[in-house]
């Protein structure tokens, strides 16, 4: 006699409605497998026991299965029934009228209007396709996955090119001024997102014109909006303000090294040396006579303090018309030095014009012979001139011998028998005038 189970089985296989599908082929010798004897009740666990993935989503209510609420309520056999033969459709899925929002991923932006063999590959299972982005654009990316995986995080579903906004700050490099601009290329170049310096030497020092000579804190003059706004002022942050014809010099007329790490002189000599037509004859003070205006602007010189004091005529004369050359020291202080060309008594009278001329002209002399020297011109003294005792060959000194003879020895008919003193017998009105004692 059979046993109980031995003779179940044979009337189940007695009552068995058809073949069941190719992938339960294997399951139809036993139908404890699938069913439960003489029960409706818990078929679905002996289903989920072999569909695990299902059953998971199930219970994490994920998935279709999982976010489905009849699925959760009914028996598996309600929607995929079998023994209707190996070639039966028991999933009765209808992809045209699927509504992807039952799964865990919907289908927006650009994936709304893609057929589903965009995704879901051929002889694959519909749940296999990925969810996330590069699961199916792993080709796609230009990135070439230095960016990592998640997509999402910077484009939209409804293409490659739209793009999120992204908070480059979180880099730790927010993008202010003129790098909200940019291009992500134009740092990015070949997509490389890590290790990029965060300095701006690091991208600029191709822009950079002074050439590294102010080193690389860029930011201490510069600001993110723009190379030419220039925050720093030489006013304010040096000990020397910049002012006249230095305001519009440029750094490096000055800096010609690192103008951090050098420490330039304040004084005008130390940088303009070179300049100085004085050749150093006149000291280092430039600022003594010349203002930063310029070399040859508001030159404020008091020659007063020379010595030479410039009095009369002299205060029109451009200093070029005594001072020949930049070494103003060279211009000697006598007339003749100067008016060795006006000087009508050509020498006669010695070097010192100043003895008789005064600085508003020539012809305004002064000179009083009976006050001023030791000989007073009287008689016929009076009308002669000056260069007929001041000889060429004295005019070396004023200094000149008050005897008779030194001048008349000529004129001395006696041929000196009597002696040099003349006056014992004549007097200046002249020789014929003799007065005997």
């Amino acid at each position: 006699m059979p046993t109980p189970s031995l003779a179940q089985s044979l009337l189940e296989r007695l009552v068995m409605p058809g073949d069941l599908i190719e992938g339960h082929a294997e399951l139809e010798d036993d139908c404890s497998n699938c069913h439960v004897s003489f029960s409706e009740e818990g078929e679905s666990e002996l289903c989920l026991d072999c569909h695990e993935l299902v059953d998971r989503d199930i219970a994490e209510r994920r998935g279709f299965h999982g976010r489905r609420q009849e699925v959760l309520e009914q028996e598996c056999r309600y929607c995929h029934t079998d023994h209707d033969g190996r070639d039966a459709d028991i999933v009765q899925l209808d992809t045209e009228t699927f509504d992807h929002t039952d799964t865990d991923f919907m289908l927006e932006g650009a994936h709304a209007i893609l057929p589903c063999a965009s995704c879901h590959a051929d002889e694959a299972k519909f749940r296999e396709a990925p969810n996330d982005c590069v699961g199916c654009h792993e080709e796609d990316q230009p990135h070439q996955g230095r960016l990592g995986t998640d997509c999402a995080a910077c484009h939209a579903e409804t293409g490659w090119a739209e793009l999120k906004p992204f908070d480059h700050s979180e880099t730790g490099f927010a993008l202010a001024g003129a790098h909200a601009e940019v291009t992500c290329t134009s740092c990015h170049v070949g997509e490389v997102y890590e290790g990029l310096p965060t300095d701006c030497i690091g991208c600029h020092q191709i822009q950079d014109v002074h050439a590294g000579r102010f080193g690389e804190e860029c930011d201490t003059c510069h600001v993110v909006e723009a190379w030419t706004e220039v925050k720093f002022d030489h006013d304010r942050d040096t000990e020397f303000s910049l002012v006249g014809a230095h305001e519009d010099a440029a750094c490096e007329a000055c800096h010609a090294t690192n103008a951090f790490a050098e420490d330039l002189a304040t004084d005008c000599f130390g940088c303009h040396e070179a300049d100085d037509a004085h050749e150093g004859q006149l000291g280092e003070a430039c600022d003594t006579c010349h203002a930063p205006t310029g070399w040859a602007v508001d030159v404020a010189f008091d020659h007063d303090i020379t010595r030479f004091p410039l009095l009369g005529l002299h205060t029109l004369v451009p200093c070029e018309g005594c001072h020949l050359d930049p070494a103003f020291r060279s211009a000697k202080p006598s007339c003749a030095s100067c008016h060795q060309d006006d000087d009508i008594h050509e020498g006669s009278l010695s070097d010192q014009c100043e003895t008789c001329h005064n600085p508003n002209g020539w012809e305004f002399w002064t000179f009083d012979h009976d006050t001023e020297t030791d000989f007073a011109l009287t008689g016929a003294h009076q009308g002669v001139s000056c260069g007929s005792c001041h000889t060429e060959a004295a005019a070396t000194s004023m200094a000149i011998s008050r005897d008779c003879v030194s001048c008349h020895a000529e004129d001395d008919v006696h041929d000196g028998r009597f002696g040099k003193n003349c006056s014992a017998c004549h007097d200046t009105q002249g020789f014929e005038d003799a007065r005997l004692r």
